[in-house]
């Protein structure tokens, strides 16, 4: 595998660049000249890399079932952390499990893209890197801490819903349906009415963008400055139908209720809506949003760095669910 050729930014996926935009820079990297390429080859490739990455293994605190590996980034390089440190990115290589893993790297880069510029989503900052083989990764800054290195409190929904192995079984994360999190939403967090249409938004947005693995531990409160809660920037967004065979909803009952959910997926959203006490106007509006954008979407699949003929599954994706999202 060699090293691609850059035309648009690994960051912003901006049509121009050699290189990360300013803007990346400045969002990513905190406005250092960082590079594109890692000081590493990417993990399995060769021995000395082996070592890096095994001792980097033992500091990882975050589970998953795709490897993560911890970075720092020292003046303007980035490197794996050792023992005792606290590192500010985290770096996900090619899985070794997966239809086109390869690919994923760039799906979650181009998604948690389309998700912020397109669509306005907040969104942990995130990049595109490549190891020196060649080998893509991707890579994103770590929300929960803050630049002096101060850890903020961070809990995911399955936490919040008291979800372990132990209590719930091994699919504890994939139990009972979307409306659960609003639930639990009103319980942590006083400021619910101005974070629920944001959940509402991205909910959407998986749907439309096919993330089938948005499960419980993928949606998180984060600790404000103030000392208290709001809902944590996006974060883990991909196309998982190019990866897996998978459901169109990664909980087991889906939207809603079984009881509830009934007639187009346009409907389940505003029961789901009207049940979290979300008004039809903000429903309205982030339908009409999700549902305009096709040009801006096209644009950013073709300056991704998926190969040509996952861009067209992509594509193909996205206008199968966009069909059926504006259907009433």
């Amino acid at each position: 595998m060699s090293l691609p050729e850059i035309k648009y930014c690994p960051g912003t996926l901006a049509e121009g660049f050699s290189g990360y935009s300013r803007t990346c820079l400045k969002r990513v990297f905190n406005g250092k000249a960082v590079q594109y390429v890692l000081p590493y080859d990417s993990p399995a490739s060769n021995a000395e890399t082996d070592e890096l990455f095994e001792q980097n293994r033992k500091c990882m605190s975050i589970s998953g079932v795709q490897e993560k590996f911890s970075v720092l980034l020292e003046k303007n390089k980035l490197r794996l952390i050792e023992e005792g440190e606290r590192g500010t990115y985290i770096l996900k290589p090619i899985p070794g499990a997966g239809k086109n893993p390869d690919q994923m790297p760039a799906n979650e880069h181009l998604t948690m893209q389309i998700a912020r510029l397109v669509y306005g989503i907040e969104t942990a900052e995130n990049a595109l890197i490549f190891f020196k083989n060649g080998a893509p990764a991707y890579i994103t800054k770590r929300f929960d801490v803050n630049e002096d290195g101060i850890k903020r409190a961070q809990d995911d929904f399955a936490s919040l819903a008291g979800r372990t192995p132990q209590t719930h079984g091994e699919h504890y994360k994939y139990l009972g349906n979307y409306l659960d999190l609003f639930q639990l939403m009103q319980t942590h967090l006083p400021t619910y009415k101005i974070e629920a249409p944001k959940l509402l938004k991205l909910l959407i947005f998986n749907y439309l963008f096919s993330n089938g693995d948005a499960n419980f531990k993928n949606f998180s409160i984060l600790e404000t400055p103030m000392g208290d809660y709001r809902l944590s920037p996006a974060y883990d967004l991909l196309n998982s139908r190019i990866h897996i065979e998978d459901k169109d909803f990664a909980l087991e009952d889906g939207l809603l209720p079984k009881n509830v959910a009934q007639g187009k997926i346009s409907a389940q959203f505003a029961k789901l809506a009207e049940i979290a006490g979300i008004s039809k106007k903000i429903l309205k509006n982030s339908m009409e949003l999700m549902v305009s954008k096709s040009a801006e979407v096209e644009k950013l699949i073709a300056a991704s760095y998926l190969n040509d003929k996952i861009k067209q599954n992509y594509w193909q994706c996205y206008q199968g669910r966009l069909k059926q999202l504006i259907k009433v």
